[in-house]
């Protein structure tokens, strides 16, 4: 009977008489051995609602569930990642099956919840770190997901403890920003034989939209009059979780990455005579193809970043750059920091003042330069 995972919770596969069977972790018996659990159905769906159902029951102490029997800390990933199916959104619900299936079930799932300690979890982070070779961002993910996870774990079970986890130091990186010379010679690029991509990228240099916001945006989002970008939904090709598709991942078009982030752009003369030049009267047209039905993914517009990129022998550059260097020339503008701030859809100022603001070696020189003394008198002793 071939069988089908279903996003960490069971199996489900069509047996020889022709039905399909789910199975499920009902409980541990008291040897640590699993205790599974049987749905049949006549369809796939059948099979797989009778075991949501009765992994829900599980869940809520009803008369199916077992108690008195310890469970692994596996059974508590699923659990949380089932409460946590309704409140995120399915890029967030994606990112935690991901971590759970790949990283933290393969190497703590089997382990009691009350077993896990500071130094297992220590272990845990080492392994990420230096033998799977994580970088130090994916590893502080994980982590958090973990402690999430913990702390559930820890209302759920009054014998399991909690634990305190240590989170590797945040890593530094330099964001490669443009200069200015590169910013002139790349938007003189763009400007040539430009088209409706060409301009979205031109698009996202001046206004530091992301990547999936300028692929979900519409003309209907951009008010000539007003002279705003309305920015309300953003594009992302995400891991597709049902198991009888045959795609591998999928578009979604959803709310922005947070509340702070659908927010509205103004636009100065210069963007809103490019906007003007490629307006179309559909206002459901996305404004990167020009058309309603038809919508430029994320993944192909970074492809064409690439090419133009290499067109103008701009190394280490990809998409995100473009929002880096708007940021960049905002603050050499003199910009305020909450305007800035809000301009780019960020939660906190402090987001915009970490990773965002990157002082150039000419804006550096030009504050210097403020702290000149200009007294007669020190003029007079440097002359001599």
């Amino acid at each position: 009977m071939a069988k089908k995972r279903v996003n960490g919770e069971g199996t489900i596969g069509k047996r020889k008489d022709g039905r399909w069977e789910a199975r499920y972790i009902k409980g541990h018996r008291l040897d640590g051995r699993i205790h599974y659990g049987y749905c049949y159905g006549k369809t796939y769906h059948e099979a797989r609602d009778k075991m949501n159902q009765a992994r829900f029951a599980l869940m809520n102490n009803q008369p199916q569930s077992v108690r008195g029997r310890r469970k692994h800390l596996s059974d508590y990933c699923d659990e949380w990642l089932c409460l946590k199916r309704s409140s995120v959104k399915p890029a967030t619900f994606v990112k935690y099956t991901t971590i759970l299936e790949k990283y933290i079930k393969p190497d703590l799932g089997e382990y009691f919840s009350e077993a896990v300690s500071e130094i297992l979890v220590e272990q845990f982070s080492y392994h990420l770190l230096h033998e799977k070779n994580l970088s130090q961002k994916t590893v502080r993910d994980i982590l958090s997901v973990l402690n999430s996870i913990l702390d559930y774990t820890v209302k759920q079970n009054p014998l399991a403890r909690s634990v305190e986890i240590v989170y590797p130091r945040a890593e530094q990186k330099e964001m490669r920003v443009l200069t200015v010379e590169e910013q002139k010679r790349f938007t003189e690029y763009l400007l040539k034989d430009m088209d409706v991509c060409r301009f979205g990228v031109l698009l996202a240099l001046m206004t530091g939209l992301r990547i999936g916001e300028l692929c979900a945006l519409k003309w209907g989002d951009i008010s000539l009059e007003e002279k705003v970008i309305y920015v309300r939904h953003t594009m992302q090709r995400l891991k597709d979780l049902n198991p009888v598709s045959e795609e591998k991942t999928r578009i979604v078009t959803g709310g922005p990455k947070s509340g702070k982030s659908a927010r509205v752009i103004p636009m100065n003369e210069d963007i809103a005579n490019l906007c003007a030049r490629w307006k179309k009267d559909n206002p459901d047209a996305y404004i990167l193809t020009g058309k309603k039905e038809q919508f430029l993914e994320p993944r192909t517009l970074q492809y064409r970043m690439k090419l133009y990129t290499d067109a103008c022998n701009l190394e280490g550059v990809h998409f995100h750059t473009l929002r880096h260097s708007f940021a960049t020339r905002c603050v050499e503008a003199g910009f305020e920091i909450r305007s800035l701030s809000e301009i780019l859809g960020h939660s906190s100022t402090r987001i915009t003042l970490e990773c965002y603001v990157h002082s150039s070696m000419r804006l550096k020189r030009a504050n210097m330069e403020k702290l000149k003394l200009k007294t007669d008198e020190m003029k007079k002793i440097f002359r001599l």
